[in-house]
């Protein structure tokens, strides 16, 4: 007589219920996308706001790339707070890609570049002998 013992396999689920082997330790959007702000949150804001009846997976990405940049912009006028109109002008102006996206639009309260023509600014005097030559001679 042949016995013939059963055969039992156990599969053991990992982190999350996914079935096999050990269960990988979660990644943040945030740290995926290499940015500050957190991207769950403000897309949780962003659905809660009802801006939208759907929101697309990139458009927290997005406009967590563009507040980034504010925020960099409000460092380097060495502010602590994003004043938002002004901050996220600059930093829509000074990219290139949102520059082109944004070119007819005007953000309300954002301000312009600084900017002076530099035909505005005074002359610099190099020398003296070239200040004399162009003083017309007195009479």
């Amino acid at each position: 007589m042949e016995t013939t013992a059963a055969i039992t396999t156990t599969t053991t689920k990992g982190v999350g219920g996914i079935k096999g082997g050990k269960g990988k330790k979660a990644v943040s959007k945030s740290s995926k996308v290499g940015l500050q702000f957190p991207i769950g949150r403000i897309a949780r804001f962003m659905k809660k706001g009802h801006y939208s009846q759907r929101i697309g997976t990139g458009a927290p990405i997005y406009l967590a790339e563009v507040l980034e940049l504010a925020g960099n912009v409000a460092r380097d006028n060495k502010k602590n707070i994003i004043n938002p109109p002004r901050h996220v002008c600059l930093a829509a102006r000074n990219v290139d890609e949102l520059g082109k996206l944004l070119q007819g639009v005007a953000i309300a309260s954002g301000g312009v570049l600084p900017n002076i023509n530099p035909v505005l600014l005074p002359k610099k005097n190099g020398s003296a002998a070239t200040e004399k030559s162009t003083k017309s001679p007195k009479k």
